[in-house]
């Protein structure tokens, strides 16, 4: 092993960018319009070590309650600990598989009481939904109960409850991790996460995530990745790389994980294997090298000795363009390139334009896409789609009333955009005859969101879409179709108690959307894209309204009502504000990344 590969081994850590002076937890709680929000819990990244309560003598019944709903975020052997305070009787009944629902602003109202007997009313506000394997999801509503106690021996137990674990979300966040689990875009050349909560002290972190990862993604994903690593499985325990025992798998000396039946793979296969595991090891920060087999044997002798995140760095799923496309922006309706000094105008169409609405950059930025007002009085269409070499001739692809802004997929230079607020196209170029072609795309699933689609971005894996639909915010999966168009389904509220209409909104990672809403005193949130967590970003400098926002990994930029800024997000807490981005101070533009 090389000193190169050794420094390459440092734990990194996949969601710096969503890093917050504000929380706003699962999903319900809603942004007010003309104060900050409370921060009202945070993800930990460290090993939390959460003690859960027990009964306590003399115990006050409103009391237990509360103290029982604090222990079932334990769910080890099926919620032990929290069965301690029922009665014999109510913990045979209890079916804590159910369902499990996440609370807030839990109130236990007494409804009666003698010696020996009580009951409460349990009320609440619905946040979160936790499905099977950990997946979350984001939920609004009201949740109402009925809770009887007895006493036994003297002592307060619940004797009558209703099937299904609630977990007061305080609790549940010092309890459960967020982790990702990755598996693969359909062409095989990155990895995408599928975010999960688990419950489990560090040490058994790898066994769960590796039993996850070969369960396979969430249903919502299920059409639109691969996973090598249903095609094997783990007998034997991961072990330190070491080979001593691993019970715990986790250590200076790295991981030892023996697939069986990875020696049936082709060697691709193997190495797509060992990318979802890597990355998925990596980003929960369990420390390498990871040294994978199958069937006793390397899982590729290059990296006999382990591999790390350089090893598999081509399906690195934070992996973006824009520091090579660099920074462009939108003046006086055509398409200018941002250097530190300011701006240069682009050659070709897009650059000379002066009417151009919207632009998009292809994900290596050969290629544009904008859309242009026709100058054509109404009834006739307003707008144009522009597509060609962004410093070439652009070449019109359709026209209509109006068009989002557009966005370009990944794997196939084909660009995205919808017409007249409910018609989802993409626009490619026919191999044969070199003519632009409109497909249209499947949204059947999306009908019954509402009404108007007002934004739609691509993730950088294509594999989902972020969406705003009547001022809503939704992710939705892209899912190729035998006859090779697409559809657009599965979609899920993602930003429930927003508070206020999303304007526009951006990708940041495969993890996190950034969401700029018709609000003063928050204008700006990133978005987890399992809908359990909303983090308010910093808004001192910005002027209300922010109309877009583009963002990568590092950097968000927005465009206010007066110039455009830019937040980056690796600054420290306490130093997080909005900047005027060098070379375009003083002037009204909007900023474009690449997609």
């Amino acid at each position: 092993m090389t000193g190169e590969r050794r420094r390459g081994r440092g734990r990194i850590s996949l969601t710096a960018a969503l890093l917050a002076v504000a929380v706003v937890v699962g999903g319900c709680a809603s942004l007010p319009e003309s104060s900050s929000p409370q921060a009202i819990g945070t993800i930990t990244r460290e090993p939390v070590v959460v003690s859960v309560p027990v009964p306590t003598p003399g115990r006050e019944p409103d009391l237990l309650l509360r103290d029982f709903f604090s222990a079932s975020t334990d769910p080890a052997d099926k919620h032990l600990a929290a069965r301690q305070f029922l009665t014999p009787a109510a913990s045979d009944r209890w079916d804590d598989t159910a369902s499990t629902t996440v609370v807030d602003k839990v109130d236990v109202l007494p409804e009666s009481r003698a010696d020996d007997q009580a009951t409460y009313t349990i009320r609440a506000n619905r946040v979160g939904q936790l499905d099977d394997g950990g997946q979350y999801q984001a939920v609004e509503g009201n949740f109402e109960a009925k809770v009887r106690l007895s006493k036994v021996n003297g002592e307060w137990r619940i004797d009558d409850l209703p099937p299904g674990v609630i977990m007061d979300r305080p609790q549940f966040l010092k309890t459960y991790q967020r982790k990702a689990l990755y598996f693969l875009d359909p062409s095989g050349t990155t990895v995408v996460p599928d975010l999960r909560w688990i419950s489990a002290t560090q040490e058994q972190m790898p066994g769960r995530l590796i039993e996850l990862l070969i369960a396979g993604p969430k249903p919502a994903l299920s059409d639109a990745v691969q996973n090598m690593a249903g095609k094997v499985s783990v007998l034997a325990p991961i072990t330190k790389a070491d080979g001593r025992s691993a019970g715990v798998g986790v250590g200076f000396g790295g991981l030892h994980i023996d697939f069986t039946g990875a020696s049936a793979l082709d060697q691709n296969a193997r190495d797509l294997l060992a990318a979802q595991v890597v990355w998925t090891l990596a980003a929960a920060e369990i420390s390498g090298p990871y040294v994978l087999t199958g069937d006793g044997a390397p899982l590729d002798e290059r990296y006999a000795n382990g591999w790390t995140t350089a090893d598999v760095s081509s399906t690195n799923p934070m992996a973006t363009t824009s520091t090579t496309v660099g920074l462009h922006g939108l003046v006086d309706g055509a398409l200018v390139a941002v250097n530190d000094t300011g701006v240069s105008a682009m050659p070709g169409y897009f650059g000379t334009a002066t009417t151009l609405e919207s632009i998009a950059l292809s994900r290596d930025g050969r290629l544009a896409a904008a859309v242009a007002d026709t100058g054509k009085p109404e009834p006739e269409p307003r707008s144009a789609l522009m597509v060609g070499p962004v410093e070439g001739f652009a070449t019109p692809a359709l026209e209509a009333g109006s068009m989002t802004r557009p966005t370009w997929s990944r794997t196939e230079p084909a660009v995205w955009t919808v017409v007249d607020g409910t018609s989802v196209v993409r626009v490619v170029r026919d191999p044969q005859g070199g003519q632009l072609v409109v497909l249209p795309v499947d949204t059947a699933d999306l009908a019954p969101l509402g009404a108007t689609i007002t934004e739609l971005r691509l993730s950088r894996d294509g594999v989902r879409a972020a969406l705003i639909v009547d001022g809503k915010v939704y992710v939705a999966t892209v899912v190729p179709r035998p006859d090779g168009g697409y559809a657009l389904t599965a979609p899920r509220p993602v930003a429930i108690g927003l508070g206020s209409p999303a304007l526009s909104l951006d990708w940041s990672s495969g993890e996190a959307i950034v969401v700029a809403r018709a609000a003063s005193d928050i204008p700006v949130v990133s978005v987890a894209v399992d809908g359990s967590r909303m983090d308010a970003l910093p808004s001192r400098n910005l002027s209300a309204p922010v109309s877009s926002v583009d963002a990568s990994v590092t950097t968000v930029f927005v465009a206010d009502a007066r110039a455009v800024f830019q937040l980056n997000n690796n600054d420290p807490a306490g130093d997080r504000y909005w900047r005027e981005v060098p070379g375009l101070t003083g002037v009204k533009a909007i900023p474009i990344l690449p997609g």
